[in-house]
């Protein structure tokens, strides 16, 4: 063999090789760039579930509210009752009344109303 034709092929290779090794590097690049981003995107997303969303608390917080004012409401209903004497409240009546007018009356109920005048 001729030392010219060995040359030759060990050149050619060699440049193979560098082509291989440029293309890989290329590639691994990318890769790494993908990595990167996904790992942005992670860490984001996990931020975004650890801070709670100030929407949804709003309106969490204004449903707790909503329901300690029922509570509330239902607790003023339920002591007078007790005590044998009905409301006289118009405030409860016409904030209730779509729902009082669907409510069956109570054929127990013989209290007279009270009357502060007496």
């Amino acid at each position: 063999m001729a030392p010219e034709s060995v040359s030759f092929r060990i050149t050619r290779n060699a440049e193979d090789l560098a082509q291989t090794i440029h293309a890989l590097s290329r590639r691994l690049i990318t890769l790494e760039q993908h990595v990167q981003a996904m790992a942005l995107q992670l860490e984001s997303h996990q931020k975004q579930e650890a801070e709670p969303d100030l929407q949804e608390m709003s309106s969490l917080d204004n449903v707790e509210r909503l329901l300690h004012d029922c509570r509330c409401l239902l607790d003023l209903e339920a002591a007078p009752a007790d005590e044998g004497h009905p409301v006289q409240d118009t405030t409860l009546q016409t904030s209730f009344s779509p729902i009082e007018d669907h409510a069956p009356a109570d054929p127990y109920d013989t209290a007279e109303p009270y009357d502060q005048a007496a």
